[in-house]
């Protein structure tokens, strides 16, 4: 991994921003599939000490973007884009799920999420990624929130959702006023009332974020296709 001045940090506990950042490195090929993280490196680039690191690269771990070899240190998976698509895949099926549970019990929160496309269409204007990477997630978490399951919602926030929309929105390019009008058009079909319509709805938004390029082997694969 190349030195040089340390990262600027700014936002959420200090374990959560390295992970970001590091998610967003490796997705974009700044770190390369295979490449030793080295926590002391880590510390330097980041300012900071051992501590925060270790746990990022736990959370790391934990989505299955680096393995730890024993006596040898932690290291980048080769197969970042399989293990994003993945997630997506898994999602799909628990929003799915909390769409279906919230529409029949009439608890979802149809006005919040009008507030959250507000905020993303915002964030398109002012191409802001981060405040529309936010919205996004909350959007999402206010129907696993509606549907009242325990279970599903910790199964869903294990999935570590901040960091791969994160990935998604600031590796994979996506466009800014496409996220604000895929998730309007994702409330209009919950606003319908057809339940499975706005379920599959729900299912097929997830879908189409699982195909797309998350790191920079997959955009490569992308161009040359």
């Amino acid at each position: 991994m190349t030195s040089g001045e340390p990262v600027q940090l700014s936002r959420l506990t200090l374990s959560r921003q390295i992970r970001d950042s590091l998610v967003s490195r490796i997705a974009s090929g700044e770190i390369k599939p295979g490449e030793r993280l080295v926590e002391t490196r880590l510390a330097v680039t980041y300012g900071t000490s051992q501590a925060p690191v270790r746990e990022a690269l736990r959370e790391l771990e934990a989505m299955r973007l680096v393995e730890t070899r024993p006596r040898r240190g932690t290291f980048v998976r080769h197969f970042v884009q399989q293990t994003l698509r993945e997630c997506y895949v898994v999602r799909a099926a628990l929003e799915e799920t909390a769409t279906r549970l919230a529409m029949l019990a009439g608890t979802m929160p149809v006005a919040a999420l009008r507030a959250e496309v507000r905020a993303m269409r915002a964030a398109a204007r002012a191409a802001d990624a981060v405040e529309a990477a936010r919205a996004s997630v909350a959007f999402h978490r206010l129907v696993i929130d509606a549907a009242r399951n325990e279970l599903l919602k910790s199964s869903w926030e294990a999935l570590q959702i901040e960091a791969r929309t994160s990935v998604t929105i600031l590796a994979a390019g996506v466009d800014l006023d496409k996220i604000a009008s895929d998730h309007a058009d994702l409330l209009e079909s919950i606003e319908g009332g057809d339940l499975e319509v706005a379920c599959r709805h729900a299912r097929d938004h997830q879908w189409h974020y699982a195909e797309l390029p998350h790191d920079a082997q997959g955009r490569s694969r992308q161009s040359a296709g």
